[in-house]
């Protein structure tokens, strides 16, 4: 049997193009927010899994054949990046999306040696030498954008074929683009159209090319500290001066959620702010005084009928106690309570630098907790089937680390846990691991 961590374990590789159903026009480039612009170097892996009763019968013509329309609607994901030509400098060398029907790239696979479910049995880390652990990013295209932009797909979406008749989908997705809602909502949707669902005939489109340069104020001197610069990169869109981290998944059913709420007793916080506060408090003893959230601001039902944008908040929570020493409660509560919203602080930085603003980090300037935990990836049905596991992570992380808070497989006639990925360079994670597994029995 071949090693799930091996490129071995994923063959027959094919790419092709797919392109809005009909031209988009003129005058409908995509102007980027600061906040965009400072997720540039982020990318968003999501995973989905079938098992073969969902996709009997599908050809790869009947999951391309919804595409083409759906790009007609999301047309800002078939751009490419371009840089402004401008007199004013704020704006000079600004990058931009110019909606010009590129496409995004398709990617068919297969899997020859594992069922979907072996694949899942697999320890979820990877192993660095190539065995032990499944390797998820073997089903989602790796995506940069770069060294030429203007040939670079932001989109990849990759069908990857097992030996029992199940199906992965994978999508890559370069944040720059839209948050992990946004990706999520693209994906739902094409789902719809799959199967002859109806949807809506426009999205709303908050972000068409502003001529006007990006507003700040600048004698505000209070700089965003959720927010790490980095080695400029150019046009190569990827951040290379972090160590080599890796991804963790831990499952967590709802009877398990409740022990852990029940022991840590904090009942009246939500279950994002507990598992966000039993992590930090686990890796404290690094010095971790300040922490970064992000969460969802608008209903994510509403994200479902927009087109893709960064939307979620960007916020940092510090505390003037030793978290080490501290009892989980108090770490939720402040969570809960204390954090501040950095959004409108990372517009004003990236405006008052000009040319689009400087290159940095989000996700792991600061341990990075992100709220996914009403993302609708479940809403992505097959023939009325829901994926057996979906799963997303973020690329691009900061040597900090990041943790990302989803929700779990629905379990028969109870309610759905949660799912938590843990992305830390491979000494800190080993670490944690054993601390979540002696203290909280979390595995």
């Amino acid at each position: 049997m071949v090693s799930a961590t091996s490129r071995a374990a994923v063959t027959g590789t094919r790419l092709s193009s797919v392109v809005p159903a009909s031209v988009t026009g003129e005058n409908k480039d995509r102007h980027l927010t600061g906040l965009d612009l400072a997720m540039k170097l982020h990318y968003i892996r999501a995973v989905y899994f079938f098992d073969s009763k969902a996709v009997e019968g599908l050809t790869i013509y009947d999951l391309k054949k919804p595409m083409f329309p759906l790009l007609r609607l999301y047309y800002p994901v078939s751009g490419r990046i371009r840089r402004r030509d401008d007199k004013d400098a704020r704006l000079q060398g600004r990058p931009f999306i110019k909606c010009n029907d590129g496409g995004v790239r398709i990617v068919e696979a297969h899997c020859p040696d594992w069922t979907v479910e072996e694949w899942l049995r697999l320890p979820a880390t990877a192993a660095d030498d190539g065995g032990g652990g499944r390797d998820d990013d073997l089903l989602a295209f790796d995506q940069v954008l770069g060294p030429d932009l203007g040939f670079s797909p932001l989109v990849y979406v990759q069908f990857t074929w097992f030996n029992c008749g199940g199906l992965s989908v994978g999508l890559s997705w370069a944040h720059v683009l839209g948050d992990p809602f946004s990706a999520s909502a693209f994906l739902n949707t094409w789902a719809h159209l799959l199967h002859g669902h109806a949807t809506p005939d426009s999205l709303h489109q908050p972000g068409l090319l502003d001529p006007s340069p990006p507003r700040f104020r600048p004698n505000n001197k209070k700089k965003p500290s959720s927010l790490k610069l980095v080695d400029p990169v150019g046009d190569s869109w990827r951040a290379t001066s972090f160590a080599k981290t890796r991804t963790h998944t831990f499952r967590l059913t709802a009877q398990q959620l409740n022990d852990v709420i029940s022991r840590a007793a904090a009942a009246k916080v939500s279950r994002f702010d507990v598992l966000s506060a039993i992590l930090w408090k686990s890796m404290a003893k690094l010095g971790l005084r300040t922490v970064t959230v992000c969460w969802n601001k608008s209903p994510a039902a509403g994200r479902e009928r927009e087109a893709p944008s960064n939307e979620m908040a960007v916020g940092t929570v510090g505390a003037d106690f030793e978290a080490a020493k501290s009892e989980v409660f108090e770490l939720a509560e402040l969570i809960a309570e204390k954090k501040e919203d950095e959004s409108e602080l990372i517009e004003e930085a990236m405006a008052a630098e000009g040319g689009g603003g400087f290159d940095c980090v989000v996700y792991g300037a600061n341990l990075t907790f992100v709220n996914l935990g009403k993302a609708k990836i479940y809403e992505l049905e097959m023939k009325g089937r829901k994926p057996i596991f979906a799963n997303c992570t973020i690329r691009g992380v900061g040597e900090v680390g990041t943790v990302l808070v989803l929700p779990g497989p629905a379990e028969e006639g109870e309610e759905s846990g949660k799912v938590v990925n843990v992305i830390l360079p491979a000494k800190q994670l080993a670490g944690l691991r054993d601390e979540l597994r002696k203290s909280w029995g979390i595995v």
